[in-house]
């Protein structure tokens, strides 16, 4: 039985244990009174390779290996050595502010991120992977025409995940990620640097600190973008009104493709936000049609990505 994608994204993505197939593992569990399948998880999260180099949070595995051992004992198995040594080596863990996330990609490759275990730290959320940037790295892997061969350029770029997926997959001629907070900067070039490791043929990467609110022309005209993207980046009036700017900077240089994606969170903010849009003279569309769900994060928010053009 090939468990590999029942298994292995839920627990690397670090999604809610609730996503976990625990109806699947309590029938097997209760038919066979084996704890062959409680052996394969382990291998497939746990014990796998990918965790044991880029370890998630000691509280998540502590959970989820209490959930296994938990219905391994409902369902009357006989014990297993490598669960409880599991178990054993997570509760000595120190639970620390950071912690590795990995994020299977269609073909068998990953991306491992260090992000922050909480959702707001050092006063930015931008040091955790939101649905939005989950959905626009999606989108990104079913669009490679988008971004190969091009010059793309990441407004608020967080821990890289969109980025470094696209770098991975889709072939650009170059990729600029970008940022102004000084712990998300040095945390995105750790995380670039980190996945770096893996390419055969990078493309030219580079990391910018680029405030919003005082680009220059200039500045942005010597990146030469040909794509812009952006994900979860309207959830403040003050944010959207500095991200109009320069989106507005970018188009009176140069006419690239750009797309923001956005959890509409604040239905106020979100329109705000176009209304803006339209009094600078960016025109926008909404892009329609689903993506293949590569990731598993909740989707009951609705998700917009627009393409903006003048």
């Amino acid at each position: 039985m090939d468990i590999s994608q029942d298994f292995q994204a839920p627990f690397f993505a670090m999604s809610r244990l609730l996503s976990f197939p625990w109806t699947f593992v309590e029938k097997d569990l209760e038919s066979n009174k084996s704890s062959e399948l409680i052996s394969d998880i382990l291998k497939q999260t746990c014990l796998h390779s990918l965790c044991r180099k880029f370890p998630p949070s000691a509280k998540y595995r502590k959970l989820f290996l209490s959930q296994l051992i938990k219905r391994q004992e409902a369902a009357g198995c006989d014990p297993l050595d490598e669960l409880y040594d599991a178990l054993a080596e997570v509760v000595g863990a120190e639970d620390t502010s950071e912690c590795y996330k990995s994020y299977l990609l269609p073909g068998g490759d990953s991306v491992s991120l260090r992000e922050s275990v909480a959702l707001i730290s050092d006063g930015t959320t931008g040091l955790v992977t939101w649905e939005a940037a989950l959905f626009l790295t999606e989108w990104a892997l079913e669009h490679r025409q988008a971004f190969s061969g091009r010059t793309v350029l990441e407004l608020g770029s967080g821990v890289g995940l969109t980025g470094i997926t696209i770098c991975r997959s889709c072939s650009p001629k170059r990729f600029v990620f970008s940022d102004c907070h000084p712990r998300v900067l040095q945390t995105l070039e750790d995380n670039v640097r980190l996945n770096a490791v893996t390419q055969r043929e990078p493309p030219p990467v580079t990391v910018q600190e680029l405030d919003w609110s005082t680009a220059t022309e200039e500045q942005v005209a010597l990146i030469k973008a040909d794509t812009v993207i952006a994900a979860d980046v309207v959830y403040d009036p003050e944010v959207a009104e500095s991200l109009v700017k320069l989106l507005n900077t970018i188009l009176s240089c140069s006419n690239p493709d750009i797309y923001i994606c956005s959890t509409v969170r604040n239905p106020e903010t979100y329109s705000g936000f176009k209304t803006q849009l339209e009094k600078a003279g960016i025109s926008h569309r909404v892009m329609t049609g689903a993506v293949s769900h590569v990731f598993p994060y909740s989707r009951g928010s609705a998700i917009e990505m627009i393409q903006l053009y003048r």
